[in-house]
C-alpha cells in the first residue's frame, strides 16, 4: 500500500504541474511572454518590374493579410493574404514608378522600405560585381607582383589561379555589354571600359605565371594526382583564364588586345593544352588539408570544379573556329567529352558533386548550360534532359518557405562553414536553366535566390557586411538597411575595404529562424557554432559565384525587336533604302530621372556597326534608334544584334533586291 500511495502522489504532482503549464500558456498574454513575433523580411533592395515577388514573414499564420504601402502617399497599393508564411505579389508592377514601399502584416508590423524598378537587380549590383575583383587583387602592378607574398598565390587575394576570374567577367561583359561601357575611370586607360582593363590585367597575370610552381603563403592543400609529385601552385588553371580571353578576342576584344599579345596568349594555350590535362576531366588532385573536406577530393572549389573542362575546351573551340589555321574539331570533340561525362556522372545525390564542393558547385550546371547557349547543334544527346533533371532535383530540396536549397532531411545548411557557394551562385545557375528550358517556375526559384541574399534569409539580413569603410568608398548597395552582422576585415584576403564582398549565410543552426544571431568579433576558432553564432569571412571564390548570378539574371529579361520606319510593326524583311526602328530592352536604365543610351550591333555586307539607342522617355527602359538600308547594299540579309559569346539577342532581317 506504501508503493501505490507513492505512485499515486506522484502522479498527482505530474498532473499539478501540467495544468500550472496550461493555465501559464493560456495566460500568456497576461504575464506578457508570449512567443517572438518576427516582421516581414523582404528583398532589401528591392524587386524587378515583371518578374516573380515575394517575402516572408516567419510565424505569420495561414490567411494573415498584408498590404503594400506607398512610403510617399501612405496609400494601400496592394493586398494579399500568407501561406506557409510567404507573400506573393508578383502581380504588383508599378511601371516608371521611382517611390519605395513597406509591406505591412497583420499583427507582425512593417517590413524595411523597397523599391520595384525595370532591372533593378542588375543595374544595382553588375558594378560591384567586377568592383570586387578590382579591390581584392593581391597587387595592382604586375611588373613587382610578388607571387609568394600573396595567399594561395593568385591574381586575387585568399585564392590561387582556380579563381578562373578571366572566364567569368568575360562572360559578365557578354550578357551586357553596352552597360559595361559606361564605367572607364577603375583602372588602367580611360579610354576603355573597367570591365575590359581588369579582364586584360587577368589575363596578362595569367600568361606571366603558366609555369609558376613555387612557394606560396599558407594554403588548405596541395595539387596533383595521388601518388604523383605535387604541386604547390594550380597553375593548370591559367590556361582556362587564357583560353576565355582567347574566344573573347574575336568578339569583342580586338579593339583591346593586340594581334601579337593574343596570338602569345593562344600559343601558351596551344603548347600546354595537353600536357596540363586540359583536354579532359580531371579527378582526384586536390588534396586537402582544410577540416571541411580534408583528403583527396574527387572535386573540390579549389583546383578542379566538375564542368570546368566544359568551359575551356568550349572557348578554346570558339578561338580555334575563327582562326584560319585554327584546330576547332579537337576541342569540340573534349568539350563534347567533358559534357557527356558531367550528363553520365553527374550524381545529384552525392554530396562531393553538389553542396559539399561549395563555392565551385555553380560551375558543372552554367558549363553545362554554356553548351546549349554556344554551340547547340554540337551539344551531346541528353544535355538538356539532365539539366532539367537537375531542375528538378533543386526544386525538390528548396521546397521551404526560404526556398532555400536544403542539404537534407535533417540539415538546412553546413553547421560550421559558410555556405556561400549557395543560394548567391545558385541563382545563376537557375537562370540558365530556366531559360534553356523556358522554365518560368524555375525562374521565379532563381529570383528567389536572390532574394536569400538581399534579406529573405533567416537571419533578414544582406549578405554583405554594411561597414562604413565600404559605404564611404561606394562599396555598398544603395538602399539595403541591414547587412551581415559581422566581417573579418583583416581575414585571409583582407576583404574589408573591397567593395561588394559577401561575408556569410545562415548556418543550420540559424535555420529556420535565427532568433538571436551573436556578433563575433576577432578570430572564430575554437568557437561553438551554435544558434546564437556562425562563422563568416569573404572570398574571393565566394563572390565568383555571385558575379555569375548577375550575369545569367539578363536572360529573359533582354528584348530585341525591330520595326517599320513608322514604329508600327515588326518586321522580317526590309528592301534596299528602306528605314528601320531597332528597339533593344536591357539592363541600361542606370539614371530614372533621364533618358539614358545603349548600343546595338549592327551587320551588313560583311562589315558591323554600333549603333547608339537612346532611351524612349525617362525611366522606360527601352531603347530606339533608326537605320536606313544602303541603296547599293549587296547582301542578301541584315543582322541585329546584342551580346556576346551566347549570350546573344540576334535577329536577321531578309533584304529583298
Amino acid at each position: 500500500m506504501k508503493n501505490l500511495s507513492s505512485e499515486t502522489l506522484t502522479m498527482k504532482r505530474i498532473m499539478l504541474a501540467v495544468a500550472f503549464f496550461t493555465a501559464l500558456c493560456g495566460n500568456a498574454q497576461k504575464l506578457d511572454i508570449e512567443p517572438k513575433k518576427y516582421g516581414p523580411y523582404v528583398n532589401q533592395l528591392g524587386y524587378n518590374l515583371g518578374e516573380s515577388k515575394r517575402f516572408v514573414c516567419y510565424g505569420a499564420p495561414d490567411d494573415t493579410p498584408f498590404k503594400i504601402i506607398d512610403t510617399q502617399s501612405e496609400k494601400v497599393v496592394f493586398t494579399g493574404s500568407l501561406l506557409n508564411y510567404e507573400g506573393w505579389f508578383t502581380d504588383f508592377d508599378p511601371e516608371g514608378s521611382t517611390h519605395e514601399y513597406v509591406i505591412e502584416v497583420e499583427g507582425h508590423g512593417r517590413s524595411v522600405p523597397f523599391l520595384v524598378a525595370d532591372h533593378l537587380l542588375e543595374l544595382a549590383s553588375s558594378k560591384l560585381a567586377y568592383d570586387f575583383f578590382v579591390d581584392a587583387r593581391g597587387f595592382a602592378d604586375l611588373d613587382t607582383y610578388d607571387m609568394s607574398a600573396v595567399y594561395g598565390g593568385g591574381p586575387t587575394r585568399d585564392g590561387g589561379a582556380y579563381g578562373l576570374e578571366t572566364v567569368f567577367e568575360i562572360l559578365q561583359y557578354s550578357s551586357n555589354p553596352a552597360l559595361y561601357d559606361h564605367w572607364k575611370t577603375e583602372i588602367g586607360d580611360n579610354n576603355v571600359p573597367d570591365l575590359i582593363d581588369l579582364i586584360l590585367w587577368h589575363a596578362e597575370f595569367a600568361y606571366r605565371h603558366i609555369d609558376y610552381n613555387g612557394p606560396v603563403k599558407k594554403r588548405h592543400g596541395t595539387l596533383g594526382y595521388e601518388g604523383a609529385a605535387r604541386m604547390s601552385y594550380d597553375y593548370w588553371n591559367t590556361l582556362d583564364q587564357l583560353a576565355a580571353v582567347c574566344a573573347a578576342y574575336h568578339s569583342f576584344l580586338k579593339p583591346y588586345l593586340s594581334e601579337e599579345k593574343y596570338q602569345k596568349y593562344r600559343k601558351a594555350c596551344l603548347d600546354n593544352w595537353e600536357a596540363y590535362d586540359r583536354h579532359k576531366v580531371v579527378r582526384f588532385w586536390t588534396y586537402s588539408t582544410k577540416w571541411v573536406d580534408r583528403g583527396f577530393q574527387e572535386f573540390n572549389e579549389m583546383g578542379n570544379a566538375y564542368g570546368q573542362s566544359v568551359f575551356r575546351n568550349l572557348f578554346m573551340y570558339w578561338c580555334e573556329k575563327n582562326e584560319e589555321n585554327g584546330t576547332p574539331e579537337k576541342f569540340l570533340k573534349w568539350a563534347q567529352s567533358g559534357a557527356a561525362d558531367i550528363i553520365a556522372n553527374w550524381n545529384f545525390d552525392n554530396p562531393r558533386h553538389m553542396w559539399w564542393i561549395r563555392n565551385a558547385e555553380h560551375i558543372t550546371p552554367q558549363a553545362l548550360a554554356y553548351f546549349l547557349m554556344l554551340a547547340p547543334e554540337h551539344a551531346p544527346r541528353g544535355t538538356k534532359d539532365k539539366l532539367r533533371a537537375w531542375g528538378l532535383h533543386i526544386r525538390q530540396k528548396s521546397n521551404n518557405f526560404w526556398k532555400y536549397r536544403r542539404h537534407s532531411e535533417t540539415e538546412w545548411a553546413h553547421p560550421k562553414t559558410k555556405e556561400l557557394g549557395g543560394a548567391p551562385a545558385l541563382g545563376g545557375s537557375l537562370f540558365a536553366v530556366a531559360h534553356l528550358l523556358d522554365d518560368s517556375n524555375l525562374r521565379s526559384l532563381a529570383r528567389a535566390q536572390t532574394d536569400f541574399v538581399f534579406g529573405v534569409n533567416p537571419v533578414g539580413t544582406h549578405l554583405s557586411n554594411k561597414s562604413e569603410e565600404r559605404v564611404a568608398i561606394n562599396g555598398y548597395w544603395e538602399g539595403v538597411e541591414k547587412g551581415w552582422p559581422q566581417s573579418h576585415p583583416h581575414g585571409f584576403g583582407e576583404l574589408g575595404k573591397v567593395r561588394g564582398t559577401l561575408d556569410g549565410s545562415p548556418l543550420d543552426g540559424q535555420f529556420p529562424i535565427a532568433g538571436h544571431v551573436e556578433k563575433i568579433d576577432g578570430t572564430n576558432e575554437g568557437r561553438d557554432f551554435g544558434k546564437n553564432a556562425y562563422a563568416t569571412e569573404g572570398w574571393g571564390i565566394s563572390n565568383r559565384g555571385w558575379q555569375a548570378t548577375v550575369t545569367f539574371a539578363t536572360f529573359d529579361s533582354q528584348e530585341l525587336k525591330v520595326y517599320d520606319a513608322d514604329h508600327n510593326k515588326e518586321i522580317t524583311e526590309v528592301r534596299p533604302g528602306d528605314g528601320i526602328s531597332i528597339e533593344l530592352k536591357a539592363a541600361l536604365n542606370l539614371d530614372r530621372s533621364k533618358r539614358d543610351k545603349g548600343w546595338v550591333v549592327v551587320g551588313i555586307d560583311e562589315g558591323t556597326q554600333k549603333l547608339t539607342l537612346t532611351e524612349t522617355g525617362a525611366n522606360t527602359g527601352w531603347f530606339r534608334s533608326t537605320f536606313i538600308i544602303p541603296k547599293n547594299v549587296k547582301s542578301d540579309f541584315l543582322q541585329v544584334s546584342y551580346g556576346f559569346l551566347g549570350f546573344e539577342k540576334s535577329l536577321m532581317l531578309n533584304i529583298q533586291h
